[in-house]
């Protein structure tokens, strides 16, 4: 089913041209296109591909739920007037989804299965379109639906997001008459204060698992519940909180749409957008209404003519194309429709100043940007020629809700993410992208795991990480497009240490260039990705992968080489750079005396970084 868009408005919209009959146009086409995958009553969707952990009942119920939440805001925001097939679609499937005699009757809610999930966008979506749908339902219908969501009460949940379903569905509970229980609503919230990082960040659970969960769901769903319940005292707790994240999450998305690429479940791309438009709807938005029209239509376009959704019209597991290794293994046919939530602004009115204000230009496309975030323990830095964005990781790991003997995750563990490149993944992946690896002479790598954060200043971070005999610290420099790495390596003699770049990916062979120290990668955009060894190594390399990268078929990724660490202690900088430029990446001068490294960089500024306990940084001109 083609995408048919109206005519892009640049007077009102003049970096996208898209305004909110585009949202209308692509909210109906992305449900009108689920339509043939529908079961008999309309309960569940059940769409192409293979099935997830929890079966494909439960999957088919993800289909329903998530693109209710779609319907709801849709149906929300133009007051009811939607075609009344579509009303009467979701009527329909709540009416035979809450009925057990049903032959495709909703699973019931039970301890830590994925309907938990599924049961919060039902009880959004039902709180939105009460008007329209919940109040017009036979009594009896009513009364099953209630049934159903009343099996959350007592369930038990994952220690993290998830609380935050509980805490929706049992206010819908409250709001309609329903059993429910104030103490685990409240038990929710308090939860979720546990992992306030502080600075507008929340952890999603214990240790530092910092992604985009913070922003759709750890920010969203108690925003929500407060407009829900009134509860205003909590909502501004809420709203100082989100406009302080918004500060620094505008940030976060290239010129050309593309969010930054980093965290699991990010096959639901555009929802990467929710929290600026809930930044509008609650009031907690430090932006200019026309910056996040712009943001938030630049990442729906970006996607849109990257294929997304496919000629189908459907969302598939992946990012642009299918990707199977992007998906978690709880992941099932319907889960990208959780994008869902991308469409939260359509509940602002049309005279909303978001979208009738001219669009306002994003950071990135102001100046070259920079930016420290010491609660995730990140740095940001883009640049304007370019468009992109790139984000060094010394904080987020999410390795203590991870299996201690199974791989990394390479959506956390990774150096470095960017808005134009992702990790690579899966059987075919190497694991040399954006990682410093120690090599013993068997051929096995140490692994960045539990990282230590030790400093985030301005465009400098630090942090730590221990493989059994190898301990790395590692200190990070931002200069425009560039990282300088600077590495101290504690490994028996005999080592290899290698740092590699990051891993550019298209759908064609790239263009691969090795020298005297230094790699590159070129795209045929002319996006290049380059190492350049600037102490300690003795060789460079690119090591090519198909079929392991979301951003193409084809990949390769530059990295410099140490043939032979000395025993004890040593240094090793580098410098890694992503640009748009078939240029190899200008040499700083570079010093190194003990455990003290001075930097000249090309603008003529001077770093000196001092490692030790707590690495420092220090620049002058």
């Amino acid at each position: 089913m083609p995408l048919r868009l109206p005519p892009p408005d640049e007077r009102l919209s003049g970096h996208t041209g898209w305004t909110r009959t585009h949202w209308e146009a692509m909210a109906d086409h992305l449900l009108d296109s689920v339509l043939p995958y529908a079961t008999d009553g309309f309960a569940q969707f059940r769409l192409p591909g293979r099935a997830s952990r929890s079966g494909p009942v439960s999957d088919g119920l993800e289909g329903f739920a998530r693109t209710f939440l779609l319907a709801a805001f849709r149906i929300a925001g133009a007051g009811g007037d939607v075609p009344a097939a579509l009303l009467e679609r979701y009527a329909a499937g709540l009416a035979a989804g809450s009925d057990p005699a049903h032959p495709y009757a909703w699973p019931a809610l039970t301890d830590m299965s994925q309907q938990l999930v599924e049961a919060a966008s039902v009880a959004l979506a039902l709180h939105e379109t009460r008007p329209w749908l919940f109040d017009r339902l036979p009594s009896a219908e009513r009364e099953r639906v209630v049934a159903w969501l009343a099996g959350f009460v007592g369930r038990r949940t994952p220690d993290n997001n998830w609380v935050l379903f509980r805490v929706i569905v049992e206010q819908f509970l409250a709001e309609v008459g329903g059993p429910y229980e104030p103490g685990e609503i409240t038990g929710g919230l308090e939860r979720i204060e546990d992992w306030y990082a502080g600075d507008g960040w929340y952890s999603d659970g214990k240790g530092k698992n910092f992604d985009y969960y913070g922003g759709w769901a750890l920010h969203l769903y108690p925003s929500l519940w407060a407009r829900m319940a009134g509860d205003t005292a909590r909502q501004e707790v809420y709203a100082t909180r989100l406009r302080r994240f918004l500060e620094q999450y505008q940030h976060f998305f290239a010129a050309d749409g593309g969010p930054v690429h980093q965290g699991r479940s990010l096959t639901y791309r555009f929802a990467t957008v929710a929290p600026l438009w809930l930044g509008v709807l609650t009031g907690a938005s430090p932006l200019p209404p026309g910056r996040t029209r712009r943001i938030a239509g630049g990442v729906l376009r970006h996607f849109a003519e990257r294929g997304v959704p496919d000629e189908r019209g459907l969302l598939t597991l992946g990012w642009y194309g299918p990707f199977r290794p992007i998906a978690q293994d709880y992941s099932g046919p319907a889960s990208p429709y959780w994008a869902s939530k991308a469409f939260l602004g359509l509940l602002l009115p049309a005279d909303h100043p978001v979208w009738t204000d001219p669009e306002e230009a994003a950071p990135v496309e102001l100046a070259d940007q920079a930016l420290t975030m010491p609660a995730p323990g990140w740095l940001l830095h883009a640049t304007r020629a370019d468009g992109v964005v790139r984000l060094v990781n010394h904080g987020s790991d999410r390795d203590r809700v991870q299996d201690p003997n199974g791989p990394p995750d390479p959506h956390y563990l990774k150096l470095a993410y960017t808005s134009h490149t992702g990790p690579e993944l899966g059987d075919k992946a190497q694991g040399v992208d954006n990682h410093l690896a120690v090599i013993a002479p068997d051929g096995t790598a140490s692994l960045r795991r539990r990282i230590e954060p030790l400093a985030v200043s301005d465009r400098f971070a630090a942090s730590a990480y221990r493989d059994g005999p190898v301990r790395v610290v590692t200190a990070s420099v931002v200069d425009g497009a560039a990282e300088i790495r600077i590495h101290q390596v504690t490994a028996p003699a005999g080592h290899r240490v290698r740092d590699g770049g990051h891993a550019l990916a298209a759908d064609v062979p790239l263009g691969l260039r090795q020298g005297d120290g230094v790699a590159l990668a070129l795209r045929p955009d002319g996006l290049s990705s380059a190492v350049r060894a600037l102490h300690g190594y003795t060789g460079s390399g690119l090591m090519t992968a198909q079929g392991a990268n979301a951003f193409g078929a084809h990949s390769a990724t530059p990295y410099v080489i140490a043939g032979a660490h000395p025993g004890g202690t040593a240094i090793y900088v580098s410098l890694v750079r992503l640009a748009r430029t078939a240029q190899e990446p200008p040499s700083p001068g570079v010093r190194v005396e003990g455990d003290v490294v001075v930097l000249a960089l090309p603008g003529g500024e001077t770093v000196t970084v001092r490692l030790g306990d707590v690495p420092g940084c220090e620049r002058r001109r």
